[in-house]
């Protein structure tokens, strides 16, 4: 009796084994990678609880009590309280809900205008990039601190009009102060993306090369989509790296800004508003800085450590270990 010769294939060892994407193989390397997971998790869970918690709560960021005064943590207040008798949880959860919010959304701006920018510079090339270039040269010269400054002041009287406007309904009294955040993305979102320009510009000077961009070109795809759907999804690696690093530096920014007095408007707060209340009464009630300042040191830590584990991840080099 001829012996039955078994096919490998068959058996599901070898053929049935589905090859894994490069994104799977990047968040195992993420996985993998500790420090890494654990500041991504830190992240989720602070930005869940700033914005589930608050409302829990039995006192609101904004609730005074005079008779208080400022007290140290106890069983009632449990990170005290500051001069006015507020609830010093509360504004800081409150608070993060700002700056992570500020964070977020003014990277996502710089992002938008990065990788548009650098993607066009660098697909058409030629005069129209070197010009394109040339315009990031002259406002890397100009001084941040002071450029995002004079945005806010410019934007003053556009903000202030937005807050009117929606004083005027009832149901949208939720959103005081919205008009001061709104110039916070734009003016911060305004600088930021300068640096994300260059790094997609380098990217796209390299995979416009590719053979399937000659491809989609001699198909007769038009350039908005050749940049679009073909050249920007090749290039998302080093974009999500550099994003995740962009937040923690806007966070840092925004608390410059609050610090300054450039912040959200009383009595909203961020985290930067209340280090900076903080400092000033560190020697009396130094449980205003310990906390808020703490809290906004451990996120910062741990979104530079999710970047970091993300730029492994996302290297194709490491790939091979």
């Amino acid at each position: 009796m001829p012996s039955v010769v078994k096919n490998p294939t068959a058996s599901g060892s070898v053929s049935d084994e589905k090859p894994r994407s490069p994104w799977r193989d990047a968040w195992l390397r993420l996985r993998r990678n500790r420090l890494a997971f654990i500041g991504g998790i830190f992240v989720l869970v602070l930005a869940f609880v700033c914005v589930v918690v608050p409302p829990f709560l039995p006192f609101s960021y904004e609730e005074q009590n005079l008779a208080l005064g400022a007290t140290p943590p106890s069983g009632t207040h449990w990170l005290g309280t500051d001069e006015l008798g507020r609830d010093l949880l509360s504004r800081l959860l409150y608070g993060g809900r700002i700056s992570l919010m500020v964070g977020l959304v003014a990277s996502l701006v710089a992002l938008t205008i990065g990788v548009t920018y650098g993607a066009i510079a660098g697909y058409v090339g030629g005069k129209v990039d070197a010009l394109l270039m040339r315009v990031v040269d002259i406002l890397y010269a100009l001084p941040f601190t002071i450029f995002v400054i004079l945005i806010m002041v410019f934007l003053k009287e556009p903000m202030n009009q937005l807050d009117a406007w929606l004083r005027q309904f009832s149901w949208l009294s939720n959103l005081q102060g919205i008009g001061k955040i709104v110039g916070l993305f734009a003016a911060i979102g305004a600088v930021e993306w300068l640096t994300m320009a260059r790094i997609v510009r380098g990217q796209v000077l390299t995979v416009k090369k590719m053979e399937y961009i000659e491809a989609a070109k001699t198909l007769g795809y038009g350039h908005a989509r050749i940049i679009f759907r073909h050249i920007v999804p090749n290039v998302l690696g080093p974009v999500i790296v550099f994003t995740t690093l962009t937040i923690p530096a806007v966070m840092m920014l925004e608390s410059f800004l609050s610090f300054l007095g450039l912040g959200v408007d009383a009595p909203l707060s961020s985290w930067g508003t209340l280090i900076k209340d903080g400092a000033d009464k560190m020697e009396n009630f130094p449980w205003l800085l310990i906390f808020p300042g703490g809290v906004f040191a451990c996120t910062l830590l741990a979104l530079n450590l999710l970047g970091d584990g993300l730029r492994d991840a996302l290297d194709v080099r490491s790939a091979k270990d």
